[in-house]
């Protein structure tokens, strides 16, 4: 019996193969403009089009100037607030604003306090990967791209998930709240099992409770499970600016903010504030 093949090889009757089907499938490009065609999300022009309507997130990136739109610093809102506000608020009030982002994201308004804490209670529930899946489904076979790992992850997921064709509010918020809380190890872990293969020494922590997810994520990816007090808070901000990102949403402009002095530093495995 022949050995299995390479499968990353282009072999000459690849080679073949495509070129006849480049001769046999290429579309004038004239006919883009006489049929109108859109290439992607910009018309001709260069000018963004139309693809949906949402009121989740809304971007500024231009105001008009004597008639002409002309860019300008950018602003990124959640469901009408903006993104600095939540930032500021999560900063001056001493705790993590990605839970509360996401939160205001599903649930269309900012949480009260009882509310956020039983939010973050949900997440750290279902921060739990089924038995073996690490083993058997990220270890087994890691990849240098991050984005096939975690596809690859979801969609394996789906075999323990019994309502995963239950598209049903309830069965979806369950499912987005469980994707919330398992991204983060599924990014790790994977990223993890790629540096193992590689060469490197292969760490996997179980994640914390008591942890914000940018904390649990910090956690996870060091073999100490040490972090500082920025390094948590930056990684916070930049999961709140990219929380939505995707949702007609994509290349945002980060606003700018001066971030307030830090408090006197604190042992790595604490809290920076205390709850």
């Amino acid at each position: 019996m022949a050995s299995n093949p390479n499968y990353c090889d282009i072999t000459p009757e690849i080679e073949a193969l495509a070129a006849q089907s480049l001769q046999n499938s290429s579309i004038d490009p004239d006919d883009y403009v006489k049929y109108d065609v859109k290439r992607g999300l910009r018309d001709l022009n260069g000018k963004g089009v139309l693809a949906g309507l949402t009121e989740i997130s809304d971007i500024v990136a231009k105001k008009i100037v004597d008639g002409k739109e002309v860019p300008c610093e950018g602003e990124l809102y959640y469901r009408g607030i903006n993104v600095e506000r939540l930032v500021e608020g999560a900063l001056k009030e001493g705790r993590f604003g990605f839970e509360e982002t996401a939160y205001l994201l599903l649930l269309g308004r900012l949480p009260n306090a009882a509310e956020l804490e039983s939010f973050q209670k949900q997440l750290a529930y279902y921060r739990t990967l089924p038995n073996n899946f690490v083993r058997d489904i990220i270890l087994k076979a890691p990849s240098h791209d991050i984005m096939n790992s975690l596809a690859r992850s979801v969609l394996n997921l789906a075999s323990y998930d019994d309502q995963c064709d239950d598209i049903s509010l309830p069965n979806v918020m369950r499912q987005c709240v469980q994707l919330i809380s398992l991204f983060p190890m599924l990014s790790v872990y994977g990223y993890q099992a790629y540096t193992y293969k590689s060469g490197s020494s292969l760490y996997i922590h179980a994640p914390r409770p008591e942890l914000s997810t940018a904390e649990n994520i910090l956690s996870l990816l060091r073999p100490d499970s040490s972090y500082s007090f920025w390094e948590a808070h930056v990684l916070d901000i930049c999961l709140t600016l990219h929380a939505e990102h995707g949702g007609g949403n994509n290349s945002t402009s980060p606003p700018t903010w001066s971030p307030p002095p830090a408090p006197t530093p604190t042992p790595a495995w604490r809290r920076p504030w205390p709850p």
